[in-house]
């Protein structure tokens, strides 16, 4: 197997003296970057710790009463807070599954290295309907698209049959949410606004919400390459808000159902099945809100869209 280790700058984040080990009884470290593998997406170590999972009060600036049972859909007073209550309520979630997440959203030359492999057997349109333009191809080194949850698992039941070792999969949307905050409590990672530089969202959409002119930012209509953009978060992780929605393992819940650690996520979202997966990070046609860190959503398993992707997760063992 082939394994590249790269350290990455430390951006604040304490490093940890814990090593933890390969399938192969090679050892990493918090924030080494590896590739186990030819074929295999590039990941990068996660610092083991704990976070607070879900929004705060204030975390949306969304002014319209979209959510809860009883929507009123009407525009709220300067003074209401706009509480979602799918992303409440906060709470305190341990690491206690020590993992490496991709680097990147799955690319399109990643999945079609499954297929040509026989591992995978959907070819998905690569294509994105871009208004005034028609169907737009995209590259081998933009994200997969037009995948569902049931794709995603035919991709990684082939990656461990490539490793040897039933390691990689979905993340639960608590390592998923973990590894996108990177140690910060802000709506995103890189602070409580975004640029046009650091994700990939919608202008137009951004401005509805906001119900007001934002020039600064920008209607792209479409993913760009996984390497485009200043997307990385404080791990290096790129590409969490914006770009592709991306699914996770765990099933919708209407409120957080407030476990105590991603363990506990994972048994689970293992031991349901046939139900509506959550999807997390928001996508290229989004507004600005829906790609909050605490923001959450759901498709059905078998769902295709050109704004859906996914990206995978590595189980680590400690030394």
């Amino acid at each position: 197997m082939l394994l590249c280790a790269v350290f990455l700058p430390d951006e604040g984040t304490a490093q940890q003296s814990l090593t933890l080990k390969l399938a192969d009884g090679r050892t990493v470290a918090p924030l080494e970057n590896l590739r186990e593998c030819d074929v295999c997406p590039e990941m990068i170590v996660m610092p083991l710790g704990s976070f607070m999972m879900g929004a705060t009060l204030e975390s949306s600036r969304n002014p319209f009463d979209f959510y809860g049972k009883s929507p009123s859909f009407r525009v709220r007073g300067p003074d209401e807070i706009n509480i979602v209550p799918d992303e409440h309520p906060r709470h305190r979630v341990e690491i206690d599954i020590p993992f490496a997440m991709a680097r990147n959203e799955l690319t399109h030359r990643e999945w079609m290295v499954c297929v040509a492999d026989g591992g995978c057997s959907h070819n998905p349109d690569h294509r994105v309907l871009v208004f005034r333009e028609g169907y737009v191809r995209m590259g081998p080194d933009h994200p997969v698209m037009n995948v569902s949850y049931l794709d995603a698992l035919e991709y990684v039941a082939w990656l461990n049959g490539r490793v040897g070792a039933d390691v990689y999969r979905l993340p639960t949307e608590a390592e998923w949410e973990y590894a996108a905050r990177a140690g910060t409590e802000t709506r995103f990672a890189q602070g409580d606004d975004l640029t046009a530089d650091q994700a990939n969202f919608s202008r137009s959409a951004t401005e509805r919400i906001l119900m007001k002119d934002m020039p600064h930012l920008t209607n792209r209509e479409r993913p760009v390459r996984v390497h485009e953009l200043d997307a990385a978060n404080f791990w290096g992780l790129r590409h969490m808000s914006g770009n592709l929605l991306e699914l996770t393992l765990s099933c919708w819940s209407d409120e957080h159902i407030g476990l105590s650690s991603t363990g506990a996520y994972l048994n689970l979202a293992r031991s349901q099945q046939d139900c509506h997966r959550s999807v997390k990070g928001g996508a290229f046609a989004s507004a600005m809100d829906g790609l909050r860190l605490a923001w959450r959503s759901r498709a059905p398993e078998n769902f295709k869209r050109d704004f859906l992707g996914f990206r995978i997760l590595r189980e680590l063992a400690k030394d």
